[in-house]
């Protein structure tokens, strides 16, 4: 396992880090003792990050990690979890509310600190001011009182996270799809002021929420029908050349060093095996270059997320 230096924070992080949202049952009833060979089959292969959040089953991730994790597990692993988000549209980035989630957090996961703590999905509070003072400052104290070793945000916008590494200092940040084979805007924009501020990053949803999948997108996946039809495309000709868009997408992102870790989630052993098979295998140069001439026309094409416009 590769392991890659996560910002100033002193951790190194495996290059692959497993994300729990599959441990929250929204992709189908998974029971505790699936998720403990899943989570223990990742351990043992060299990951040493995991990702939760108690929006994630709405806070089943987390209860049922903590069940696997106090069986000696938890001292081999950096455990991230979030605060802020408790449902897809309810957000409280309050200092009140915060902490409380962290308490509760720590209760389900069944320990003393978080070795991150994220403000989960930013983008969609309804007061930016707020959070770069009020959310940063609580942060800041839960990490002076030992609740988390390090802090962070996590949202979509690029530009919403420079403002966040530039004001808040904070150790890490979580962005999701902006780094992908359709999007290269994390390393193209962000990059620079990452390693300015020495702040570590965590790359999420390197399949871009289902983008770069053969079954495709969910319905609501708020992606232009220009980049879902060349996503389309770009996934049969890998089919026709008797390969997978996805292990190709995961080769990919994990072949970009500059990155800290990318998170991909995984429900089963079979999963981390094909998250492993794509870290050890680069990436067939000729399929590679074919997938990027075909999603060109949409390279580094977004969409809005949440209420943050500028």
């Amino acid at each position: 396992m590769q392991l890659r230096p996560l910002g100033r924070t002193g951790l190194n992080v495996s290059a692959l880090s497993l994300g729990g949202a599959a441990f929250g049952n929204i992709y189908g009833n998974l029971t505790l003792d699936q998720i403990r060979r899943t989570v223990v089959r990742s351990i043992e292969s060299g990951i040493n990050l995991i990702d939760t959040s108690p929006y994630y089953g709405l806070t089943k991730s987390e209860s049922n990690l903590g069940e696997v994790l106090q069986h000696g597990w938890r001292e081999k692993i950096i455990l991230c979890s979030k605060a802020g988000r408790n449902d897809r549209a309810a957000f409280d980035f309050s200092p009140e509310a915060m902490r409380r989630s962290v308490e509760a957090s720590l209760k389900r996961l069944r320990t003393d600190y978080l070795d991150i703590l994220i403000a989960h999905d930013i983008e969609f509070t309804d007061n930016f001011e707020k959070v770069f003072t009020e959310t940063r400052d609580v942060l800041h104290a839960l990490k002076k009182e030992g609740k988390c070793r390090f802090i962070g945000m996590s949202c979509y916008p690029l530009s919403l996270l420079k403002k966040v590494i530039e004001t808040c200092q904070i150790d890490v940040i979580i962005t999701y799809s902006n780094f992908c084979l359709q999007n290269t805007r994390l390393i193209d924009e962000l990059l620079p002021t990452l390693e300015k501020f020495e702040v570590g990053v965590l790359n999420a949803s390197p399949l871009s929420m289902g983008l770069l999948t053969n079954q495709g997108p969910p319905e609501w996946h708020p992606a232009s029908p220009e980049i879902k039809a060349a996503c389309r495309k770009a996934a049969e000709h890998c089919r026709n050349r008797g390969s997978d868009i996805s292990l190709l997408g995961m080769q990919f992102c994990l072949a970009e060093s500059r990155i800290s870790s990318v998170i991909s989630g995984a429900s089963t052993e079979e999963e981390i095996q094909t998250n492993l098979q794509a870290l050890s295998q680069k990436p067939d140069p000729q399929l590679l270059a074919k997938v990027l001439e075909i999603l060109k026309p949409v390279h580094n094409q977004t969409w809005f997320a949440g209420n943050w416009k500028t």
